[in-house]
């Protein structure tokens, strides 16, 4: 063999390696590209269903929470009465101690305060 062929063999090897490294290195970027892609599309088909599971458990909350803002409303509307009713009672008591020349003991200052304002 002369030495031009040899030479064009030599360089005709390491062109060879050089493309091949180049093939590889584009075939894993490739690989990687496609990864993420079919990540990221997995993800876009997840989304709506993820979107229910929120929302079935959202709903869920707001409806547990309904009950009991619902039960809270009707025992502070029960515990309003009763204290009105305490409160006529107790004028009543006050009223029939005072006719029959007795005075009453001075109300608790946060009775007194519910007395002027009503709250």
């Amino acid at each position: 063999m002369n030495a031009a062929a040899i030479v064009v063999t030599v360089l005709g090897s390491v062109l060879t390696l050089v493309g091949v490294s180049f093939t590889a290195r584009a075939t894993t970027r490739a690989a990687q590209a496609t990864a993420r892609a079919n990540t990221a599309a997995a993800q876009a088909a997840a989304e709506p269903n993820q979107r229910a599971a929120d929302l079935a458990a959202f709903q869920a909350i707001r409806s547990d929470m309904q009950e009991e803002i619902e039960e809270l409303r009707t025992e502070t509307r029960s515990m309003r009465s009763l204290v009105r009713s305490f409160a006529g009672y107790v004028l009543d008591l006050t009223t029939q101690m005072r006719r029959n020349g007795m005075e009453p003991p001075a109300p608790p200052a946060r009775v007194d305060e519910y007395n002027r304002t009503g709250v």
